[in-house]
């Protein structure tokens, strides 16, 4: 059952009330780091039920007007063609997209920072598309001994050589496609440059995980742990700010082991550092607005049995390290969590017991577990797809609402002119054929009318889907784990 746990208005309005006292703690001009993702943050909303994917942007909204957003970009992420993970396209790629996106939001997008460099071909390249495009670019530089020779770097010979980035707005929104992109060293050289000029800038950071004013062992931080498994990110007790305040909070080791140098660069910069806990520089208020909080811890472990799925069939693929799924399992272990507590996990392993083929489950919004197996015509995601539309339309399952002269057609049009050489259905196939035959079909327009109630919905399959199921199921908003194995013993899989 989905059950909403997160009161996202409330949340809209605290955030960006919180970013503007903040702001006029300063000299009216604030540069704000902004970690994870400001678009499709599908994390935050699988472990937050009730927050909406695009949250952060909406907040931003609501402060438009004094707000302007500023890209960093690794000049080594560009050279070396570094991927977003979810999305498959190169950061210069995503730095474009964002762009794209902002704009079409309604927000101001001011210029894009190439961090890191030192003068690379392909770097260069985008620099002159970017301009070409009518984008101001900067360039930041590496500065030796980053960030432990704090003399060095506060100074003309560190931060000075980077480029000043012309800002003209209050807020200026410090954000990035992927890690390590410089964001925070990008805020820090600003507010150097800024100090030169005479003006007293402030630095804040908006994380939304790990929520600082909850437990270090509550699933929904633990969750962020499991979904950084791949990094060095470890969820951790302030020590800095239990020592200023006698209060806990919890942030993670690398903002904690990089406070000692903010703290000496602030003194540098200003002569006094207006932070006492790496704690005190974030302006997180997702705890507030949790309505449910049972709704968000089962939510939150459904998410790490989700990552560890996740984690095995990425070593099995070759992409990743165990030590990420026995992480993982660590994580699992210290809530007393396995497959047994993620039930579409059961159904799909009997389902394909039955069966002696690869088969899918998934849990619909009123508990209920419907599954697919593979047939002469369907893939199993297909069939459960399928399944799924007819349960939710209420439509007997065993009614026909696409006929073999709609499939014929499609399978011939894959074997013998695509080179496919498998002739079932894949899941954006089916939902194709599905549309034609609501053409003289009224009853198969009602099935797919119910796709949208499949968002948030738990589904697991016995194999690795293909890339199209995959993608398809994430478009609809189905929380699909899988199996680490393939369907067929062969080296390349597409």
């Amino acid at each position: 059952m989905i059950k909403i746990g997160f009161d996202n208005e409330k949340y809209l309005k605290l955030q960006s009330q919180k970013i503007k006292d903040r702001l006029s703690c300063f000299g009216n001009k604030l540069y704000l780091e902004f970690g994870g993702k400001l678009f499709d943050d599908f994390h935050a909303s699988r472990v937050l039920p009730g927050f909406k994917p695009d949250s952060k942007v909406s907040m931003l909204l609501e402060i438009k007007d004094v707000a302007e957003i500023v890209i960093c970009i690794s000049a080594d992420d560009i050279e070396r063609s570094k991927r977003r993970g979810d999305l498959g396209i190169t950061y210069d790629e995503d730095t474009l997209r964002l762009i794209d996106a902002f704009r079409g939001r309604g927000l101001y997008i001011g210029s894009v920072v190439l961090t890191h460099y030192r003068g690379q071909p392909i770097a260069d390249q985008f620099i002159k598309r970017l301009e070409m495009l009518g984008i101001r670019t900067y360039k930041h530089y590496i500065i030796p001994d980053y960030p432990s020779n704090i003399p060095l770097i506060v100074s003309d010979e560190g931060f000075g050589k980077n480029d000043y980035i012309e800002t003209e707005r209050s807020v200026v929104v410090v954000t990035a496609p992927g890690p390590g992109s410089g964001k925070m060293a990008t805020c820090l050289s600003q507010l150097y440059h800024e100090h030169k000029r005479g003006v007293r800038a402030g630095y804040a950071k908006f994380e939304t995980f790990p929520i600082w004013n909850l437990s270090l062992k509550h699933p929904l931080n633990l969750a962020y742990e499991a979904a950084t498994a791949d990094l060095d990110d470890v969820n951790m007790i302030d020590p800095f700010h239990l020592d200023a305040y006698g209060e806990t909070a919890v942030n993670y080791n690398r903002d904690v082991e990089i406070f000692p140098v903010l703290d000496a660069m602030f003194k540098h910069i200003y002569g006094e550092s207006p932070y006492k806990s790496p704690t005190d520089m974030g302006v997180n208020m997702i705890a507030s607005c949790i309505t449910d909080d049972e709704a968000c811890r089962e939510a939150s472990k459904q998410e790490i049995i989700r990552r560890y799925y996740a984690a095995q069939c990425s070593v099995r693929q070759g992409l990743s390290d165990p030590c990420e799924v026995r992480k993982i399992e660590l994580i699992m272990n210290s809530l007393g969590i396995g497959a047994d507590n993620r039930p579409v996990v059961g159904a799909a392993l009997k389902r394909a017991e039955e069966t002696g083929a690869p088969a899918v489950a998934i849990e619909l919004p009123d508990g209920k577990i419907i599954t697919g197996k593979t047939s002469s015509l369907l893939g199993s995601a297909a069939a459960c797809l399928l399944n799924a539309l007819k349960a939710l339309a209420h439509i007997d399952k065993d009614m026909l609402l696409i006929t073999p002269n709609i499939i014929a057609p499609i399978q011939h049009l894959k074997i013998e002119h695509l080179g496919n050489h498998n002739p079932r259905l894949h899941t954006d196939e089916l939902l194709i054929a599905l549309s034609i035959c609501a053409v003289t079909n009224p009853i198969a327009g009602y099935a797919i009318d119910q796709l949208g109630k499949l968002r948030g919905c738990e589904a697991h399959s016995t194999v690795i889907l293909s890339h199209v199921d995959s993608e398809l199921f994430k478009k609809i908003g189905v929380n699909m784990s899988t199996e680490p194995k393939y369907q067929a013993k062969k080296l390349f899989h597409r």
